[in-house]
């Protein structure tokens, strides 16, 4: 089965609140993400909210890594999306939630772009939730 693209959906829990407060650390970690990922990136743009909270993305050849955060609940909604064969979505991932420290995932993939005989397109989705065990507790 052929697709255009892998979207990752990940809502992570037990995140550091302090890193998801500093949309410097996280255009920072992002973009080191794009790299584990194998992504080019073309574009960046965070923003800081008062009194609290950052949303950001990344553009990237593939398409688009992005993130809006909630520091006071520990919880961040993450979106890794690519296409094509080269990029590796699912390390990208991987990167963003030991970063922020996250204690709980629940990750949906989404196979987009799934041709069909009549030349329509649909998706398919795969979801699994995952207990983060982390080296450095806060």
């Amino acid at each position: 089965m052929d697709t255009i693209g892998y979207h990752y959906v990940v809502e992570a829990s037990g995140c550091d609140p302090e890193i998801l407060s500093d949309a410097n650390k996280i255009r920072e970690i992002f973009l080191k993400a794009a790299e584990a990922g194998n992504m080019e990136v073309k574009a960046s743009y965070f923003f800081k909210f008062s009194p609290t909270g950052v949303s950001g993305m990344v553009i990237v050849a593939e398409s688009h890594i992005s993130i809006h955060t909630w520091p006071e609940k520990g919880y961040a909604a993450i979106d890794v999306y690519t296409c094509g064969e080269k990029a590796d979505p699912e390390k990208a991932v991987d990167y963003i939630l030991d970063a922020i420290k996250a204690e709980y995932a629940h990750v949906s993939e989404v196979k987009r772009g799934i041709e069909e005989d009549d030349s329509t397109f649909t998706h398919m989705i795969l979801t699994w939730e995952e207990k983060l065990e982390r080296k450095n507790k806060k």
